[in-house]
């Protein structure tokens, strides 16, 4: 008798619950829904058929493309490439440690001492987020003011935005190189609140492990990473750059840039710009076998309602959705978690859902690798990287940049680098039929070691797949922010 007082309590809290998440969730998109209406962008709820966006930047055909997964990879390349500068140097970000070692195996390079050397020959301009006004988080106004004064002490000319809306920022990742090429993804050049100098064998190690990746670009698309700086440059120091000389094509791909910009931020973009919500919504539509997503964190509600319908009226009976998470996100994990669970509820133990974690290992010993990779792929013929994770301050209240490509070599590739990686297995293994991979070895790896987890046995694998829940009170916090400083 007690045990169904008990189950019926429980229903009736996940009644509740769930009515409560659905209402708050409803009023979230009906919000951003007129805010964007308000500003002339409300079609980027509405996109279909075409996979690029509307509008300006239009995609570039002609370009080199190169994704460079994890940070000991990646961070050489780019230190590589700032050394060869001739004439100049473009960084926008988040944040910057100056005492980063961008370079570790043979000779160690720091940031600072790198920047400092090429500003004694070429102009070096970093523009980064001017911190958190309030000292309760970080990095703060003055962590940034002194990270600008270290900088300018080796030459380096910095610009710090404030120009952000109420808690959030500018959180854009871009390396610009004589606008011959650059880089554009989700590797900050910092080690604040964690280590991004990581191989792609994840040792486990002291510090928290480290996924990421960026591309590396060269063609007609630099210059419209290149035009952003500029903008951006101007809008915060009211210095105008000089373009620099136009870029023939270097390669065979076609790519578009696309941005987060909110409305009445920058003079120069007074409607904003809300094309990565755009570019999700166009390929999450039209996505027929495979979404894979790999994002630091996932509870956006207007995208998170496309999957689940996605999974409630799946396009065909081979459709699988496959998400690559942070265990423990270091914010909006309650909000994750619950999104996980509708996602779980809208399958309906079909199956063609799952979402798993990363965790290096030595032994009996594990911990977690933080996933701060933001890489989307659809049907292995739409690939997005950048800076902007699935959640309301990437796609609507934060500036972001990725790239967009519907090069189907690159979207696979890029796909089966990634799942060689986490299924720990050779290229060549991961070459097959995606939703083969997916029964035979992204579904029992990751279940067998969450069982292992569950009972404290070490783990024997890489891939761990996460729970979600239904109890979506907690999961609210990130959407009801939203809602809060949206205004």
């Amino acid at each position: 008798m007690a045990r169904r007082v008990r189950l019926a309590r429980r229903s009736l809290i996940d009644s509740f619950d769930a009515a409560v998440g659905d209402g708050v969730e409803a009023l979230v998109r009906l919000h951003h829904h007129r805010r964007l209406e308000r500003v002339g962008w409300g079609e980027a709820f509405e996109a279909v058929g075409d996979l690029w966006t509307s509008g300006s930047p239009p995609p570039r055909a002609g370009n080199e493309l190169e994704i460079v997964v994890d940070g000991a990879d990646a961070l050489p390349r780019i230190a590589a490439e700032l050394e060869r500068a001739e004439s100049s140097v473009h960084i926008a970000g988040w944040y910057l440690s100056t005492e980063f070692a961008v370079v570790r195996e043979e000779e160690r390079v720091v940031l600072i001492d790198l920047l400092g050397e090429l500003a004694q020959r070429v102009d070096v301009r970093v523009l980064l987020w001017a911190g958190a006004p309030l000292p309760l988080f970080r990095p703060s106004r003055s962590d940034v003011r002194e990270v600008r004064e270290r900088l300018a002490r080796v030459g380096v000319q910095v610009g710090l935005d404030s120009r952000e809306r109420p808690l959030h920022c500018h959180h854009e990742k871009v390396v610009v190189v004589d606008e011959r090429v650059a880089f554009a993804g989700g590797i900050d050049l910092t080690s604040y609140s964690g280590d991004r100098y990581d191989s792609s064998g994840h040792p486990y190690r002291s510090a928290l492990g480290w996924h990421d990746a960026t591309a590396l670009v060269e063609g007609p698309v630099v210059a419209d990473l290149a035009e952003h700086f500029r903008l951006r440059w101007r809008e915060v120091t009211g210095e105008a750059l000089e373009p620099g000389a136009s870029v023939s094509g270097a390669g065979k791909h076609e790519l578009q840039v696309v941005r987060t910009i909110p409305e009445h931020v920058y003079d120069a973009w007074p409607r904003g710009e809300f094309r990565i919500l755009e570019a999700y919504v166009r390929a999450f539509r039209a996505a027929e076998r495979l979404i894979y997503i790999e994002s630091q964190f996932l509870w956006s509600s207007e995208l998170v309602e496309l999957l689940a319908d996605k999974l409630r009226r799946p396009p065909s009976d081979d459709f699988r959705l496959v998400v690559v998470l942070p265990a423990h996100p270091q914010s909006g994990g309650d909000a994750t978690r619950g999104q996980l669970g509708v996602l779980a509820e809208a399958d309906g133990g079909a199956g063609r859902f799952l979402a798993c974690s990363l965790y290096a290992r030595d032994g009996a010993e594990s911990c977690p690798i933080y996933v701060h990779a933001k890489i989307g792929i659809v049907d292995d013929r739409w690939l997005t990287i950048g800076s902007a994770n699935l959640n309301e301050h990437s796609l609507f209240n934060d500036t972001e940049v990725n790239l967009v490509t519907c090069d189907e070599a690159v979207a696979r590739q890029t796909r089966e680098r990634l799942w060689a990686e986490h299924l720990e297995l050779s290229p060549a293994a991961v070459s097959g039929d995606p939703l083969q991979l997916v029964e035979e070895h992204w579904k029992p790896i990751s279940a067998e070691q969450s069982e292992r987890r569950r009972r404290g046995e070490p783990l024997t694998h890489r891939l761990v797949r996460l729970p979600g829940t239904s109890h979506r009170s907690r999961s609210l916090l990130g959407p009801l922010e939203s809602l809060v400083v949206d205004g």
